[in-house]
């Protein structure tokens, strides 16, 4: 089985660069999740009729957004969080700016696995939505990772908007303290390799070079001078079916490229 994600930054953009047929038509997903959408389920021309389509787009236009394209069916599909878990970590309170309304996160049942897919808050250039990050999205987060892996393994994909360790990006030193690598979004990644859930990619591949998102400046594709911010974590008992972990920097269209996981069906049953 595989199973990809990918931060399109405007699926009506990439489709209309023609981008988007061409990375389905050559690595043909079984199931295919987006981030930053922008975009409400009709509005963008996607003629894939072998896949149900399960969409979370933000109330304010053009903006954020979530989906997941995927041809096994889901038991059952979940929009955000629980409302308990919101509650729990105030995510009403926009104090840092409310992300309830964003469309950020799409959960999947599948027979044997969770599949959760998000486009994680950017604590922006001024970190004035670190505070969120820290004290109220993360933890929200590896609080529904954790309620998700009683039940059964979980998948969680998509743009974490975080570099977790000084090989994630070209230039570290360059750019400690600064958003996307502050020791509080960190060590909000750490937390959930803490709690037992695997970052996939590194099962396969270690060292530097190996980036998901590049800044449209500067010709910073061309140079490699990028950050791996896409992530596939896994759930400590799903790793004897992962068998392939991948950054597919080939697939043009956004400022981000998809990354992939692969997945023993026979070994994923037997869990």
């Amino acid at each position: 089985m595989k199973i990809f994600s990918w931060n399109v930054n405007g699926i009506r953009a990439v489709i209309k660069k023609g981008d988007f047929g061409s990375f389905v038509e050559k690595y043909d997903p079984d199931i295919f999740c987006m981030q930053e959408t922008k975009a409400e389920q009709g509005q963008a021309e996607i003629d894939l009729p072998h896949f149900e389509e399960y969409w979370n787009s933000a109330e304010k236009k053009g903006y954020s957004g979530t989906a997941i394209f995927t041809r096994p069916k889901p038991i059952a599909v979940l929009n955000d969080f629980a409302a308990e878990i919101s509650d729990e970590y105030n995510l009403h309170d926009d104090s840092y700016g409310d992300p309830r309304g964003e469309g950020r996160v799409v959960t999947a049942e599948y027979d044997h696995f969770f599949l959760v897919t998000t486009y994680v808050p950017n604590a922006k250039r001024d970190l004035s939505r670190l505070k969120l990050r820290e004290k109220q999205w993360d933890p929200a987060l590896l609080h529904h990772m954790k309620m998700l892996d009683a039940k059964k393994p979980v998948l969680v994909c998509g743009d974490m908007n975080v570099a977790h360790t000084e090989d994630d990006l070209a230039n570290p030193k360059a750019n400690v303290g600064e958003h996307g690598f502050t020791d509080e979004e960190r060590q909000g990644f750490q937390n959930f390799l803490d709690a037992g859930f695997v970052d996939t990619f590194r099962l396969f591949t270690e060292g530097n070079g190996h980036y998901s998102w590049w800044s449209y400046m500067s010709k910073a594709r061309e140079r490699n001078a990028g950050w791996r911010i896409d992530y596939f974590l896994a759930s400590e008992r799903l790793r004897k079916a992962i068998t392939g972990a991948e950054i597919h920097n080939d697939v043009m269209g956004s400022d981000h490229c998809p990354v992939s996981v692969e997945l023993d069906e026979k070994k994923l049953a037997k869990l």
